[in-house]
């Protein structure tokens, strides 16, 4: 394998980048921070006289992650926030993935790096139909291009986070408004009902992605990336419509497991059944439905009086 600089890893790899935000798998605002990121570590790197991408060694990788860095006013701040580690840290893993994938190197530096701490989690969001609203209206920018509008539908339907990466154009059934889903880690393989928004969007989602070239395709992720890294792409791609909405904020932070709180506390309002928030959403655990639901569910101790 000749020997590739890390400048021309970064070009190479910010074309990927670019390709998956035309395609609506990857926010423009991303890759922007991806190729921040990666031309400071290429200036990092050149300030280490190391040239190629396979001399970047875990060692090094950790310590740009790291290092020292500046607010907007220029001080310097000796040990970076987490956020901003975790941001150098998903920029560095993305530029060697794909870097692999293009055959540019062997190398994964940070495959057994540390996991870096995050705040405590705030409270869960009680969202209401007019804030789903707000979420549906502000999706909707850029359609069908864009993938945000699908990848909310696919959350209301009552897909996970993963479930939702791992959509398909083969999965949805639009005459029958319905998605199927294999399940995931923890969930169920079914079929969701679609409402009439959730069909609208995703057929124009589906039909976008077949026009570009023969499917099937992955409907709000890249077929190429791994569970974990799709994951964080819906985490990421929901983050930002919630932003766009205004219901998250530095007090109250929304997330795709809200979502799925919405649904359940919808389908057990509707149905008044808490087996059918478990069979919509996958569960094999009523206990966990109950939670999803908000549900007090108590099951009487042995010794309790009945």
């Amino acid at each position: 394998m000749a020997r590739t600089t890390v400048k021309e890893a970064l070009l190479q790899v910010s074309r990927v980048w670019k390709r998956l935000a035309q395609d609506g798998l990857l926010s423009i605002d991303t890759v922007d921070e991806y190729i921040e990121v990666c031309e400071r570590l290429l200036e990092y790197a050149d300030a280490q006289r190391i040239a190629f991408i396979d001399e970047i060694t875990p060692a090094l990788a950790e310590a740009f992650v790291n290092a020292p860095g500046r607010d907007r006013r220029g001080i310097t701040i000796e040990t970076p926030a987490g956020a901003t580690q975790r941001q150098r840290r998903s920029g560095v893993i993305s530029l060697f993935a794909h870097a692999r994938e293009l055959g540019l190197t062997k190398a994964a530096p940070l495959v057994d790096s540390r996991s870096i701490p995050r705040s405590p989690r705030r409270p869960s969001a009680d969202l209401q139909p007019q804030e789903v609203a707000r979420l549906q209206f502000h999706s909707e920018r850029g359609m069908p291009v864009t993938r945000h509008s699908a990848l909310l539908a696919l959350l209301l339907a009552g897909l996970t986070s993963a479930e939702t990466g791992a959509a398909s154009t083969t999965d949805l059934d639009v005459t029958a408004g319905t998605v199927h889903t294999q399940g995931a880690t923890h969930t169920l393989a079914r079929r969701c009902p679609l409402d009439a928004w959730g069909v609208q969007v995703l057929t124009l989602r589906a039909t976008y992605l077949d026009g570009k070239r023969p499917g099937p395709h992955r409907l709000v992720a890249s077929a190429g990336s791994s569970p974990s890294v799709v994951q964080s792409s819906v985490g990421a791609g929901f983050s930002e419509i919630a932003r766009r909405s205004g219901l998250s904020t530095m007090a109250r932070k929304v997330e795709p497991r809200d979502v799925t709180r919405y649904v359940a506390r919808r389908i057990l309002n509707e149905t008044g059944q808490l087996s059918e928030v478990a069979r919509r959403l996958g569960l094999s655990s009523l206990d966990v439905a109950a939670a999803l639901s908000d549900l007090q569910w108590n099951t009487p101790r042995r010794g309790d009086a009945t």
